[in-house]
């Protein structure tokens, strides 16, 4: 029964979703699989996908959600420039793991976020009784401040934004079901499985750019070992 209600559900928020809100997801999902790869079309194609949904929210009035999206533009673009930046031997920015001031500080910032987002929430939302009485806002709050840790994160090239991601898809799956949204809770379910791989790619590369990183170091130290050998030899 719970199967054949999920599907009916589905078909019927598919038949409602607009071309623009498909394209919307379609390059959120892109994204989300460029960024998998660390690749530097996961910021274009994101800011075409929350572009999108700021137009679609300011059109029907869901303004807090259209601040959230400006927001994730933003960090798009700023991470976009981070990741474009070289150092003086023109290495793009490493993928690493946070230091335990960054870590301190990115879990320090989601109560501070939430709180801000629930008064945001609260502000545009409370002629809506029934939504603002249900748990839905709280739970809003949580992810909403724990995918813009996760944005602020990736941008900086973080694994633990990965973290991040997994978190506030994992609680999002249910929670837009629960709305209705079964399309929108099928994506969350893509983005769950993306950013799991994501997590173990990043992990990988981390590892694999620390070894060439030991090996340049051990033949640099070798080959001046050798020049010094050979002068006093």
């Amino acid at each position: 029964m719970i199967p054949l209600s999920f599907f009916q559900l589905f078909l019927e928020n598919l038949a409602a979703t607009t071309w623009l809100e498909l394209v919307a997801v379609l390059f959120g999902i892109l994204s989300v699989w460029f960024a998998r790869q660390a690749n530097l079309l996961v910021y274009p194609t994101g800011i075409v996908s929350t572009v999108i949904y700021i137009y679609i929210c300011y059109s029907i009035q869901l303004y807090a959600d259209m601040g959230i999206n400006m927001f994730y533009t933003t960090m798009s673009i700023y991470g976009w420039y981070l990741w474009t930046r070289r150092d003086d031997r023109q290495r793009v920015r490493p993928i690493r793991w946070n230091t335990k001031r960054e870590q301190a500080l990115g879990i320090a910032l989601v109560p501070l976020l939430y709180l801000v987002i629930y008064l945001l929430i609260y502000v545009f939302k409370q002629d809506d009784t029934a939504y603002i009485q249900s748990a839905i806002p709280y739970i809003d709050s949580f992810t909403t401040s724990i995918f813009l840790i996760g944005m602020w994160y990736m941008a900086r090239k973080k694994i633990e934004h990965w973290i991040y991601w997994i978190i506030g898809n994992t609680i999002s799956i249910p929670l837009y079901f629960v709305k209705g949204l079964v399309f929108t809770s099928f994506q969350f379910s893509v983005f769950l499985v993306l950013a799991i791989m994501g997590l173990i790619r990043w992990v990988n590369m981390y590892n694999e750019g620390r070894a060439r990183e030991q090996k340049f170091i051990e033949d640099l130290w070798e080959g001046g070992q050798n020049k010094h050998n050979a002068e006093t030899g």
